[in-house]
């Protein structure tokens, strides 16, 4: 008899990618979520958090409480013969949105009772003698052959380590992850998500974060001649968020006020070119209820020279 594997994949595309490249053999459970945006719960899967995401995702992304149930709820129930499958299999990509993701993903299958079942995770990010970090869709068929057979075998240090930082995210104290940053895991990446995770509260000097300041920088640099064309270079050079175009299109929403558009060109406006060269805060013209797990964005402030967050 061969192995019964259960597959965990980071979205619809990937989902597609292996079935049709037939590498892969089991069921396949298609994580269709978004959890680095909006708040959560330790237990995603209990009726609170559900309904908490359902509101969320309704309110911000019009993405209906039937859709959600559908998408994501069904897919859970796939969790609920755990101990049938012979060994778990993670596809989860380099960036913030792929491992918050991911170690809720792990926190679950700890909660559900994974017990000596082993874990594997395949990840995607550098690539010998390229520049930029690839997605697992972006790789050849060959690369993520590769890549599925150097699978990396999780440990029990992993697991309880991921689940931990899920844990700490979804309380309300987001310093307590900078404490996790330096622990040595198998997991490459994520060190320098949690970096950049922190970095998503609002500049102490200018109330923006790391990615609107540099969308900022951005305009000032490149001949830009539009928001759309903005929205391109905004998705190409996010670094480690893993934003897709409805994240980006809410982050650049709140960017118009810094914003100028001439007839061939978009340039920043006076209040842009202050909060560029940090000059003026902006913080009380940015503040909405917004979550990041258990934590409020706008209830710390990060500073970029000691790289700690400040609890207003």
């Amino acid at each position: 008899m061969g192995i019964n594997t259960l597959h965990i994949t980071n979205g619809d595309s990937l989902t597609q990618r292996i079935s049709e490249l037939k590498l892969v053999e089991g069921e396949i459970l298609t994580w269709r979520e978004m959890l680095c945006e909006g708040p959560t719960e330790i237990r995603i899967e209990t009726k609170d958090s559900i309904e908490k995401r359902k509101a969320f995702l309704k309110k911000y992304y019009r993405i209906s409480a039937a859709d959600y149930e559908k998408k994501f709820v069904s897919e859970l129930k796939k969790l609920d013969h755990l101990a049938e499958y012979d060994q778990v299999i993670l596809w989860f990509e380099y960036d913030l949105f792929c491992h918050i993701n991911m170690i809720a993903a792990i926190s679950l299958l700890l909660n559900k009772g994974i017990n000596d079942t082993p874990v594997y995770l395949v990840c995607s990010g550098r690539i010998a003698h390229e520049k930029k970090l690839y997605g697992l869709c972006e790789l050849s068929d060959s690369q993520l052959k590769e890549h599925y057979n150097n699978k990396i075998k999780l440990t029990i240090d992993d697991l309880e380590l991921a689940q931990h930082i899920w844990t700490l995210y979804c309380e309300s104290n987001p310093k307590k992850i900078a404490g996790q940053i330096k622990k040595h895991s198998s997991f490459e990446y994520l060190s320098i998500c949690l970096r950049a995770h922190l970095q998503r509260f609002p500049n102490m000097l200018t109330g923006l974060n790391v990615l609107e300041q540099n969308i900022l920088e951005m305009v000032n640099t490149y001949q830009i001649k539009n928001v759309k064309q903005l929205m391109g270079y905004a998705l190409e050079y996010q670094g480690y968020y893993g934003y897709g175009d409805m994240q980006m299109k809410r982050v650049l929403a709140r960017l118009f006020q810094f914003l100028d558009q001439t007839k061939d060109r978009l340039t920043l406006s006076k209040r842009g070119k202050l909060a560029l060269q940090q000059k003026k805060n902006f913080y009380n013209t940015q503040i909405l209820d917004w979550y990041y797990g258990g934590a409020k964005k706008y209830d710390y402030l990060y500073n970029d020279e000691s790289h700690t967050l400040l609890k207003l």
